[in-house]
């Protein structure tokens, strides 16, 4: 028997692909390195785990009512929101879901019927452009250009726009290029969104990974018009390195948040008992541990880019935020690797892997082809060994 129609369309993760690839490699003894996985490297803070431990031991290890997240914890929620962002919500605006890709989904299933358009800028997360299709929508995929930092502007957007347009996905800073939108960037987007009726899905999960003084801005902050609109989906897997407690959460319009609690409920339930007091923790207790991995990151980062610029052929733009470096490769295209030919980003990682021993992310799995992505969530030590082996890699193909 046939899958459905839906899942058809949908192509699996690429990122999760090469991470698999790399550990399988590494079980058979092959010493690989991954530059794959978008997760910290640092261990979940002392206090966080053990707020977990002290859950099980008074025993609160059932099932939690409500299904969208226990109360403790969407306050804390609440106070986030209100301290880091300007925007004030109330219980019932808040919903705690399986990760922040859950929470993505969820807001797609509440408000995307089949046939409604959804409108994805590249670069984008993998996850992006397939969770429409899961529902029946349309991901409508629009290029950004380099001279904008590869982020979609206002006219972009208007220009994009169908009587068939429900929804605008955006995330800053972005995953995979580190782009950070600008407050009058926001501003002029929130205008279309609200002149047009447009949702937009606000993915700001790498929102406290920043460097170079810039600032984030949530665009639900523009206004009730476009709060209202907005879904502003966050977490706490990248900001406190909890990406295995799988807890993310929404704020929205009470009647979105409602529909997307429907979904979880009967779905899921409800998210991990244990993870959630953990997450009560990480938002109201210590935050000195995110900083202390912000600077490790900022550090790692100027490092893997300068060396990155430093081999013919690559050119990569310095990220803003979040924990990856997108360099643009397409000059290695066409190079021949003995018998056969690199053609695509896909060939160029397969060549990496076999080659030099690290795994990295094809661009086309983000939607441009001419990049790949390289995480800097990992040690110096591990870093510096990467670059070598990519650099010594990718001279092979230049002399060629």
């Amino acid at each position: 028997m046939p899958l459905s129609h839906n899942v058809q369309r949908v192509q699996e993760s690429v990122t999760m692909q090469i991470s698999a690839k790399a550990a399988q490699l590494k079980r058979e003894g092959v010493d690989v390195i991954a530059l794959s996985a978008g997760e910290p490297d640092f261990d979940t803070p002392p206090n966080i785990k053990n707020a977990a431990i002290r859950a099980i031991e008074d025993g609160f290890t059932k099932y939690t009512t409500p299904s969208s997240g226990i109360i403790e914890l969407k306050e804390a929620i609440c106070r986030k929101f209100l301290d880091d962002n300007n925007l004030q919500y109330a219980i019932e605006q808040i919903t705690v879901n399986n990760g922040a890709k859950h929470s993505l989904f969820l807001a797609v299933a509440a408000l995307i019927n089949t046939g409604d358009e959804v409108i994805i800028p590249t670069p984008y997360w993998v996850t992006y452009s397939e969770q429409p299709r899961l529902v029946g929508g349309e991901p409508i995929i629009v290029k950004t250009r380099p001279e904008n930092g590869l982020k979609i502007t206002a006219e972009e957007f208007q220009a994009a726009i169908t009587s068939k347009t429900r929804m605008l996905f955006l995330c800053s800073p972005s995953n995979p290029s580190g782009a950070v939108y600008t407050k009058a960037e926001l501003e002029d987007i929130a205008q279309v969104a609200v002149e047009n009726n447009v949702y937009v899905l606000s993915d700001e999960i790498y929102e406290k990974l920043l460097y170079d003084d810039v600032e984030h801005c949530s665009i639900a902050s523009f206004g009730e018009e476009i709060k209202k609109l907005t879904i502003v989906v966050n977490g706490v897997s990248k900001a406190y390195a909890m990406t295995g407690w799988r807890i993310g959460y929404a704020g929205a319009d009470a009647e979105v948040i409602h529909g997307m609690n429907k979904v979880q409920m009967q779905e899921v339930s409800h998210p991990s008992s244990i993870s959630q007091k953990a997450a009560v923790e990480a938002l109201n207790g210590p935050q000195e541990s995110v900083e202390e991995m912000r600077k490790a990151f900022d550090t790692r980062r100027c490092y893997m880019v300068d060396r990155l610029n430093m081999i013919e052929g690559i050119e990569c733009l310095m990220p803003k935020g979040a924990f990856y470096a997108y360099p643009v490769v397409s000059k290695f295209y066409g190079k021949k690797t003995g018998v056969s030919k690199i053609c695509d980003s896909v060939d160029l990682c397969k060549y990496l892997l076999e080659e030099g021993r690290v795994a990295c992310v094809p661009g086309v799995g983000f939607g441009t082809e001419e990049h790949i992505r390289l995480s800097y969530a990992t040690s110096m030590n591990v870093i510096e060994d990467a670059m070598d082996r990519i650099e010594n890699a990718l001279k092979k193909l230049m002399v060629e």
